[in-house]
């Protein structure tokens, strides 16, 4: 069976281009912007979605208007790494709005967390109160991050 990123060529790495840029572009402009009619633009889009290469459509929110603009990197050590702790400490991870993104690293330390919040008050409840209350955590450390350089999604095949 061949993979999806095997079969993608570069129709639709340009649809994948410009949705990335615009999740809202019409069928007829998209087709325009890649060069192709709108019937074989529509397919390629639909096969896009069915093989899982595009997951969905979201707005992106501005945090930092919505006052959420503390962001932490903790480093997270667990005390058991088997994989029923591991399980249970990702099943807990994805429930908790606050952590953005949530990483198993292979380091000196099991798992490295994206966790915004309003401010440092919030933050230092939330590290107290719904980090170290996670399944299996023995210790963190947190880096504050200062200002983001780039933050950006896959946007391209390059």
């Amino acid at each position: 069976m061949q993979n999806a990123q095997s079969a993608l060529d570069r129709f639709d790495y340009a649809i994948l281009s410009v949705l990335a840029e615009d999740g809202r572009i019409s069928i007829t402009d998209l087709a325009k912007r890649i060069g192709l009619s709108k019937s074989p633009t529509q397919a390629r889009l639909r096969r896009l979605e069915e093989q899982g290469v595009i997951l969905g459509y979201r707005a992106m929110l501005d945090p930092i208007r919505l006052g959420l603009d503390h962001v932490a990197f903790v480093e997270v050590r667990l005390t058991d790494t088997r994989e029923k702790a591991l399980r249970a400490f990702n099943a807990a991870v994805v429930k908790v709005p606050e952590i953005e993104q949530a990483h198993m690293i292979a380091s000196h330390f099991d798992y490295l967390l994206k966790v915004r919040t309003r401010d440092m008050t919030a933050y230092r409840k939330f590290l107290g109160e719904t980090i170290s209350a996670l399944p299996h955590v023995s210790n963190t450390s947190t880096y504050v991050a200062m200002e983001a350089v780039k933050e950006t999604m896959l946007s391209d095949g390059s």
